[in-house]
């Protein structure tokens, strides 16, 4: 019998792109001040949390949230390129308003979730699925009892939120997406098992203001 692995699941922080409503996909995008400031909120929440290993897509705007959870716990950030968004090729730089505007056709078959449509040169949902729930099951089987934190993006929550409460990749989304939220799941060798998710009290509670300079919410990816 294996031991169920706790993992907490977090997407990066705030990017403008996320503002301006832009693809961003495997461009790589850096966190705004907004972002910053979540992702040392989000670390703040969980120092106390009993991490031993922190996993994070090596695209910055995840790289630089995962790091500001490992100075908090004193952990290194490793990557995993699993844990990377999903690529979008054309439609990357382009806004939602753009991408139905200049490619109406493409535009349609992604808003009704074809798991085989692909963008040109993106992924298509089937292939995000299959790799971020390979890298989600082979992090988790590595840490039997332990805790551990995947810091991705909105696409790879999606996939995780399906895979833990059984949903296929069709269904219309429900659930939230919040940049720094705190979402939680169980993972044994029968799958992903939902806890918690969209925790975001962390971002609104005015008490943790006291310690972000310590998380170092100025620092820029850089720095990382």
């Amino acid at each position: 019998m294996i031991e169920p692995t706790r993992i907490i699941a977090i997407r990066h922080g705030e990017t403008t792109w996320n503002v301006d409503t832009r693809i961003q996909g495997h461009l790589d995008i850096p966190l705004n001040a907004t972002g910053r400031r979540q992702a040392a909120r989000m670390a703040m929440a969980l120092r106390d949390e009993p991490l031993t290993a922190i996993y994070a897509s090596d695209l910055t705007r995840a790289w630089e949230t995962a790091h500001y959870l490992g100075r908090a716990h004193d952990l290194p950030v490793i990557p995993e390129p699993g844990l990377r968004e999903r690529g979008f090729g054309d439609f990357e730089g382009k806004t939602f308003a753009e991408i139905e505007l200049l490619l109406p056709e493409q535009s349609q078959r992604w808003r009704k979730r074809e798991p085989e449509f692909a963008p040109p040169g993106g992924e298509s949902l089937a292939t995000l699925n299959h790799r971020v729930v390979e890298a989600a099951e082979r992090l988790a089987a590595r840490h039997p009892g332990e805790l551990i934190a995947l810091v991705g993006h909105g696409g790879v929550m999606d996939v995780l939120y399906r895979a833990a409460t059984r949903l296929p990749l069709q269904a219309p989304r429900t659930w939230t997406l919040g940049n720094a939220a705190i979402n939680r799941l169980l993972w044994t060798a029968q799958g992903f098992t939902l806890v918690g998710w969209a925790d975001t009290q962390h971002l609104d509670d005015d008490a943790l203001d006291d310690g972000l300079s310590a998380a170092g919410p100025e620092r820029t990816a850089a720095n990382l």
